[in-house]
């Protein structure tokens, strides 16, 4: 089976989950880290990702703005969405992320042992856990 890879894409990192080879559940992988002003984006480690897990799909979290218009950062994530089908020749989708690195904080802010320094370390990666999650769960094994 084929996995399903979600990333969550911001100016300076990339999150990175991948759902088990049924497409049921996501796991966190990694932090890719980027930058965008240079235009590094990472392809390279994003390329043995796919590799190693033998992704056929990528879902990029589209930030919308509440109001649900596309704004800078959903653009963005778009223009990354555009890369990186040219580049792996592979279906790209686009989960709703709004609110999910909120709810991301907030999981691990009720786990008391998880310091803001911690947070910030992997709420990247379990936004992306969260949008590939939702993904999964609303096509639930369509593709």
């Amino acid at each position: 089976m084929k996995r399903v890879m979600g990333l969550d894409v911001g100016s300076k990192t990339v999150g990175i989950a991948v759902s088990d080879p049924f497409g049921w559940t996501a796991q966190g992988v990694e932090i890719i880290r980027i930058d965008e002003t240079k235009e590094n984006f990472g392809f390279d480690r994003l390329a043995e990702l796919v590799k190693e897990y033998q992704v056929s799909r990528f879902v990029v979290g589209l930030p919308k703005n509440m109001n649900n218009t596309i704004g800078p950062r959903a653009e963005a994530s778009m223009a990354y969405g555009e890369k990186i089908k040219a580049l792996f020749e592979l279906p790209v989708d686009y989960q709703d992320e709004r609110l999910t690195t909120v709810q991301a904080e907030r999981m691990l802010v009720e786990q008391a042992d998880t310091s803001r320094s911690k947070r910030k370390k992997v709420i990247d990666k379990l936004a992306a856990v969260m949008i590939l999650q939702n993904y999964l769960d609303r096509t639930s094994n369509k593709f």
